[in-house]
């Protein structure tokens, strides 16, 4: 991976915005158990854990209003994405533990949108 400062723009807003939720999160009373997991299908940004449940994190920044909320930007394309990532990493689970999928939306003034248990 190239260094931060090398990185486009909004790839920096992005980590920016996903570092914030995670801090915020934590503030929560939520723990990281791991950031940017990668699969073929797809991304999550943040897995946590809230107390015995597993929590699956989607973090959207927008800077622009005109587009619509960080929120709207998650599609259904975007949703099977996520949830069959959110699969592949459940099968290293003997027993799949409660799990919930969340979403952090975060605009310009870094004000935080949580939605807990958005994608059914």
């Amino acid at each position: 991976m190239p260094p931060t400062s090398m990185k486009a723009p909004h790839l920096r807003k992005g980590e920016a915005a996903e570092a914030l939720a995670c801090h915020w999160l934590q503030a929560q009373g939520l723990t990281l158990s791991e950031q940017n997991y990668r699969c073929k299908s797809g991304e999550i940004d943040l897995v946590m854990r809230d107390g015995e449940t597993l929590v699956f994190v989607e973090v959207r920044y927008r800077s622009r209003p005109e587009f619509g909320s960080a929120i709207d930007s998650i599609t259904p394309a975007k949703q099977r994405k996520l949830l069959h990532a959110a699969q592949h990493y459940l099968q290293r689970f003997r027993h799949t533990p409660a799990c919930r999928f969340d979403i952090i939306g975060i605009d310009r003034e870094h004000r935080i949108q949580w939605i807990r248990n958005a994608i059914q």
